[in-house]
């Protein structure tokens, strides 16, 4: 259930985000609702006046009650009035209580006041729920015939009385509870439907918030493939330029325009990506479809430019599918990367792409000397970045990864992934 009172004229907000209910009909309805304890004081006037003005009628009868059965009878409405104001609401089983007591502290002068239960048990209906509502009744018929036998024991009925008095009395009880089981479990209902509500907003808010978690990792993800790849093959072949310049000049200007290209394509995916994010009309943002492996060759080739001694081979069937292409080419990419960035002295590097069946294995690995400065030690796969991004990309195929040493020489990434299957699918 909700945290908030039940107001049909205010229904309360739902956590993590506004929940907007429809306005309930009826003027006087939402009125009531919104003035809870004008509600209460009027209801408990509503019993303690006419109570009130039966009991002065009473008195002046010539035969009527004693005074200390008058007093009585006046104590107990009086303690009824004030329990209808403050418990009726919050403690319907303390007000039965003490509408019990009053009923039995009224009989002795004349009248069992069934009036007051009459209120607390539709009180026990609508605040509590059905099984109390007939325990309530099963004691109330029960007090309501000891009141009975109370007035016949004072001669106020005839001995033979008490029986037809608590059948009376039983049937303005079971009024009053159908009533209240009636009102409550509607109320309840409302309550049930409302809380429901809630609890569908916040799981929208919660859906809402993982998938914005989901897109910032995979925005991330593509952030680090793109500014890891050209930021290497810049710095690699800025490195080179300043190793060559004093003797070679052409080659060293050659070099520096290659940086000067890595640098604009870098930057120009940058402004893309971030094009897409920041405007919220897709179509006025320059896109382009996503590369793939018709790219690869190219990939190869600026790599190749960077000084790294790369051979590409495919085999198989063309991918079609342009996420599992862009999963090939990302995983190309990073492999080739960390080769350029570690393997700086390798003399061979492979890059092997085989699709066969319903498999698909990327297999990128160099022949680096273990003791050249930067080469890779021997570390888990994910522990860094990179490959902790192909991790998570690999994992939403259902593929598997594995990143380590060659043994003697060199490092190897070696990734499968399940290409889909259409006909399973459909």
């Amino acid at each position: 259930m909700t945290d908030a009172p039940f107001s049909p004229g205010r229904p309360a907000p739902a956590v993590g985000g506004e929940l907007r209910l429809p306005k309930p009909p009826g003027v006087i309805r939402r009125f009531w609702a919104r003035h809870p304890r004008l509600t209460d004081a009027l209801i408990a006037a509503a019993y303690v006046v006419p109570s009130l003005v039966i009991i002065v009628g009473a008195t002046t009868v010539a035969d009527g009650p004693a005074t200390g059965a008058v007093v009585a009878h006046v104590v107990g409405v009086a303690g009824v009035g004030a329990a209808l104001v403050v418990l009726r609401r919050s403690r319907p089983w303390l007000l039965i209580g003490i509408a019990w007591a009053a009923c039995l502290l009224a009989a002795p002068a004349g009248a069992s006041d069934v009036f007051a239960v009459v209120f607390a048990l539709y009180a026990l209906g609508v605040y509590r729920s059905t099984k109390s509502a007939w325990l309530g009744f099963a004691g109330s018929v029960l007090v309501a015939t000891v009141g009975a036998y109370l007035e016949a024991v004072t001669g106020a009925i005839p001995d033979d009385g008490p029986v037809a008095a608590s059948g009376q009395y039983v049937v303005f009880l079971l009024i009053a509870t159908l009533i209240g089981i009636t009102v409550g479990n509607r109320r309840r209902y409302l309550e049930a439907l409302i809380a429901r509500a809630h609890d569908l907003a916040r799981d929208r808010d919660q859906q809402a918030r993982l998938a914005a978690a989901e897109e910032r990792a995979r925005i991330a993800r593509e952030m680090h493939d793109i500014v890891s790849h050209g930021l290497t093959v810049m710095v690699t072949l800025a490195d080179g330029s300043a190793a060559t310049v004093r003797r070679d000049p052409d080659r060293a200007a050659e070099a520096m325009r290659n940086v000067a290209e890595a640098g604009r394509d870098a930057l120009a995916e940058m402004r893309r990506m971030l094009g897409v994010l920041s405007e919220p009309d897709g179509d006025r943002a320059e896109l382009r479809p996503q590369p793939g492996p018709a790219e690869i060759p190219d990939l190869v080739d600026g790599f190749r430019d960077a000084g790294l001694p790369v051979r590409l081979t495919t085999t198989g069937p063309p991918i079609v599918d342009p996420a599992l292409g862009l999963a090939v080419y990302r995983i190309v990419q990073e492999g080739l990367t960390n080769a350029l960035r570690h393997g700086a002295r390798a003399s061979r590097v492979t890059a092997r792409i085989e699709h066969r069946g319903d498999l698909i294995e990327i297999l990128v690995e160099d022949d680096a000397s273990p003791a050249d400065p930067g080469t890779p030690t021997i570390e888990p796969a994910g522990a860094g970045r990179g490959l902790a991004g192909l991790k998570e990309r690999i994992a939403w195929y259902g593929g598997s990864l594995e990143a380590g040493p060659r043994g003697g020489r060199g490092w190897r990434l070696r990734a499968t992934l399940p290409t889909p299957n259409p006909e399973a699918d459909r």
